[in-house]
């Protein structure tokens, strides 16, 4: 018998947008339930190391970080989001402050938080915990949401598909198309249960593990674009993938990431024979916008023939850079690396999905009672390229709009339909799990190959053809076995694959993290958002929903 589950909220999704949102709803009058693929607080939020952009000091202004957004974005940022974002930064580390977040003192004065500067900053407002600011902001919310009897926490739980009134209710007469739950899969049991909600929040965050080589937790598998994308929500921008150009290169280091604050505190890119080389492709040299710090550094390795750059910042006092960077320097130490007196082998590597599902200011999604909040969605704060910590303040301030605007709604919206139960009986034990490894590694390896941080024609045409054959035979798999977390995944990671190299062939320019050899420069008649939509699509290369129309 099926596992189901009502709840008023159900926010898919535990990091620093799922939390905050599960918070700011916590004193309200109903019940609210928090899926976490795995432990509560592993995901990005966790990881990020940098700290948070706020205007925090009396010598900036919303203005001067509004016009740096808007230049790092190329051109394509939504002004209003990167206002609305801005304005809104000051009270959301507030409340993070007020919840116990413990941010890095000034050591001039105590009484004042450090500010650092990041890429793409023409001032220090990065406020930050030493360079562990994911894991303070991470572990503070997870206790603060552990105190909330009204908030019940599924961990080990992914979400399969949501339900939509269209296409899973029973006996509903409804046209007004909304959703209303999800099917999830129970990692532990290894059972699909069903999850019926007034209100779906997807904070599931990126989908950077579609690449060989990337920063982000094994989670980042793109589950919430997917399954938008199934239920009809409008994508776009997801031909904007960031590459953080400095990732720790060791055969014993999984993709560790060397925080953008080093170099914001004076680190310096160099070549094996200790010479510095991003003078010559950009004045503001190691504090130019990650999309050019990356290709700078991809350039060189591929002209050289190397298999790494180096970060330097041993010029510092040894003390300076314990206090300023103590995780970064235990990691590296523990390597055989001691950044106080040797430089830091690095590579780029995927980081952040920039585009994701269209939302507005209030995270709403066009899909009725669903919003997506975080990485997961676009919000037309990022552009074309997002500045450095700009992301965890998205996910607090699109937290705080949602949680507001379901407040608004919660007298209106009507109790869960009741939904069709999963049916397993026709599929078996899979006795073909190589499937799933081989097309697993041959995803990513051709996304890093085709759809990398330097793109053409050709290339994108190749990964459009190994995409749609892996396609195929993951639908088939699919059909015929019993479901299990790694084909979810790579279920939902060939459907963002498809939507990446659809965004890319749009394009016909160059502009921030999309960079074509074939059309180098940057066009204005581009300088709109890629938009695909699933009840419009006519390509060949996406696959439409049925149904999605309620007669």
């Amino acid at each position: 018998m099926t596992n189901e589950y009502q709840f008023d909220v159900l926010i898919i999704g535990s990091g620093a947008a799922g939390l905050s949102t599960a918070l700011r709803l916590a004193d309200i009058d109903g019940s609210i339930a928090i899926l976490s693929k795995g432990p509560l607080q592993e995901g990005s939020t966790f990881y990020a190391q940098g700290g948070i952009a706020a205007v925090l000091d009396d010598e900036d202004c919303i203005d001067s970080h509004v016009e740096d957004t808007l230049i790092a974005g190329a051109g394509l940022c939504n002004k209003e989001a990167v206002e609305f974002t801005v304005t809104h930064s000051k009270r959301c580390i507030d409340w993070l402050i007020d919840k116990g977040v413990n941010f890095s003192r000034s050591e001039i004065n105590k009484e004042d938080y450090h500010l650092t500067q990041e890429g793409g900053h023409s001032r220090r407002r990065i406020i930050h915990a030493a360079d562990a600011t994911g894991k303070e902001v991470e572990t503070t919310l997870v206790s603060a949401i552990r105190a909330c009897e009204n908030v019940q926490i599924f961990e080990h739980h992914t979400a399969v598909d949501l339900l939509t009134s269209d296409k899973h209710a029973i006996g509903s007469t409804q046209c007004h198309r909304h959703c209303f739950g999800a099917y999830v899969l129970n990692l532990a049991t290894e059972k699909v249960e069903v999850f019926r909600a007034r209100f779906v929040v997807l904070a599931t965050g990126g989908a950077s593990k579609v690449y060989q080589y990337t920063s982000n937790p094994d989670i980042a598998s793109g589950d919430g674009i997917a399954i938008a994308w199934r239920a009809g929500c409008s994508v776009a921008n997801l031909e904007f993938n960031q590459f953080h150009p400095t990732c720790l290169f060791h055969p014993d280091a999984k993709s560790y990431l060397i925080s953008e604050a080093v170099r914001g505190e004076g680190g310096k890119l160099l070549l094996p024979d200790g010479t510095r080389f991003m003078d010559r492709f950009d004045p503001r040299g190691e504090l130019a916008p990650r999309d050019i710090v990356a290709r700078a550094i991809d350039h060189e390795m591929k002209r050289l023939g190397i298999q790494s750059v180096f970060l330097d910042i041993s010029h510092k006092e040894p003390e300076f850079i314990m206090n300023h960077f103590p995780t970064i320097y235990a990691k590296c130490l523990e390597l055989g690396i001691d950044i106080t007196k040797q430089a830091i082998p690095v590579v780029p590597a995927a980081h952040y999905t920039c585009g994701g599902i269209k939302v507005t200011l209030n995270a709403e999604t066009n899909l009725n009672q669903l919003y997506a909040i975080g990485e997961v969605s676009s919000t037309g704060l990022h552009g074309a390229n997002r500045m450095a910590s700009n992301s965890l303040l998205e996910c607090l301030v699109y937290a705080e709009s949602a949680s507001n605007h379901i407040r608004s709604l919660w007298d209106k919206v009507a109790e869960p339909l009741q939904a069709s139960v999963w049916d397993s009986s026709r599929v078996k034990d899979s006795d073909e799990e190589v499937v799933v490894t081989h097309n697993w590694q041959e995803l990513r390896r051709l996304m890093w190959d085709y759809v990398g941080i330097v793109r053409t024609d050709k290339r994108l045409q190749r990964a459009r053809r190994r995409i749609q054959l892996l396609k195929q035979e993951i639908t088939e798999y699919y059909s015929n076995f019993h479901i299990t977390n790694d084909l979810l995944e790579l279920r939902n990671l060939v459907v963002v694959a498809e939507l990446m190299v659809e965004c890319a062939m749009r394009r016909k320019e160059s502009r921030g993290l999309h960079f074509s050899l074939d059309y180098p420069n940057l066009l204005g008649e581009f300088g709109v958002d890629t938009v695909l939509t699933p009840t419009q699509e006519k390509s060949h290369a996406l696959t439409t929903p049925t149904n999605l129309i309620c007669e």
